[in-house]
């Protein structure tokens, strides 16, 4: 693995990162802002009745000393993860509402008043509904926070002091409480980026592994289409303990499959990294694409039933609902 990089060092990068996109983005402005909005239609109207039966179940975190590693999932792409002591938060989104996109349907299932002390934030893309800066204007400005290629500037224009931006197959650390460290590997994914209408691949994507001091290891996928990378990312990254991935907005496949996989997609990106476990994310919060709301959630158990593995290493939890890694 390469040596992990300085905190919070200033780097220049390219003006453009298209060259890192693994399928063409659609053409013209209309398709561009279609999918901007991450989502370009709704499930049909008779399929909203799901929505009163989406799993939520918020409940305490849990315990988690320095040889813990557990998730809780706030919803979409937002997890408190808790790994060597620290407390990590991913693509952090706690708004009802953001730029572009319908209200969330299920509440935050973590109270903000109930986060311990955050002392590291991991960004995966810019796109409104994994980057939300009512979100980050809550957090101390001495907060780590790690974000990718092309994204520190917008982080720094609001007042945040550490910040650390990475390349892919860059990494940093920081100190974990007892001893050691916490890795905090950046990875590549099949996905974009753009914020405004100027800003199309300015800034890189990607998702993040994180490893703690005694080796586990837990992938946060991001926002991704299936593709090479996986079996890459588990190549070089490879005893991966739990993968967090995306299983939503993927309705129409001919707009969307490109940067979102679907739950079957999802399972075998679970196999590709090698993942112990799976964590599904990134649906039951917001209505991004015409899939019935519930849909993501039966076609991933079903995809798990035939790879044969045990059930119980598909954690595809509730709003709120906390897992911790046992120790094997």
């Amino acid at each position: 693995m390469p040596e992990p990089r300085p905190l919070g060092e200033t780097r220049t990068w390219p003006r453009s990162f298209a060259d890192r996109l693994t399928a063409p983005l659609p053409a013209g402005v209309a398709g561009l802002a279609r999918l901007a909005r991450e989502g370009v239609s709704r499930p049909p109207a008779e399929a909203l009745a799901e929505v009163s039966e989406l799993p939520v179940a918020p409940g305490p975190l849990p315990e988690a000393g320095p040889g813990t590693v557990a998730v809780t999932w706030a919803g979409h792409a937002s997890w408190v993860v808790r790994i060597g002591g620290l407390t990590v938060l991913t693509d952090p989104v706690w708004s009802r509402r953001i730029l572009g996109t319908p209200s969330r349907v299920t509440p935050v299932g973590v109270p903000w008043k109930d986060l311990p002390p955050v002392d590291a934030v991991v960004i995966s893309h810019n796109h409104y509904d994994h980057l939300d800066g009512p979100t980050l204007r809550r957090l101390p400005r001495d907060t780590h926070l790690f974000v990718p290629a092309g994204l520190g500037a917008w982080c720094r224009r609001r007042r945040f002091t550490r910040v650390t931006e990475l390349d892919w197959w860059e990494a940093v650390e920081l100190p974990a409480r007892d001893g050691g460290t916490v890795r905090f590997d950046f990875v590549p994914a099949h996905h974009w980026s753009k914020r405004t209408l100027t800003d199309t691949c300015r800034s890189l994507w990607g998702g993040w592994v994180l490893t703690g001091p005694a080796g586990r290891r837990v992938y946060f996928a991001g926002d991704t289409g299936y593709g090479h990378w996986f079996a890459e990312i588990g190549a070089r990254l490879s005893g991966i303990d739990l993968a967090l991935l995306p299983i939503g907005a993927y309705d129409p496949s001919d707009m969307l499959r490109d940067v979102h996989t679907d739950p079957e997609e999802a399972v075998q990106a679970c196999l590709d990294v090698g993942a112990r476990h799976m964590a599904p994310m990134h649906w039951a919060t917001f209505l991004l694409s015409a899939e019935p709301p519930l849909e993501p959630l039966t076609r991933v158990r079903a995809a798990w039933r035939r790879t044969g593995r045990p059930r119980g290493q598909l954690w595809d939890l509730p709003v709120g609902g906390s897992r911790v890694l046992p120790e094997e």
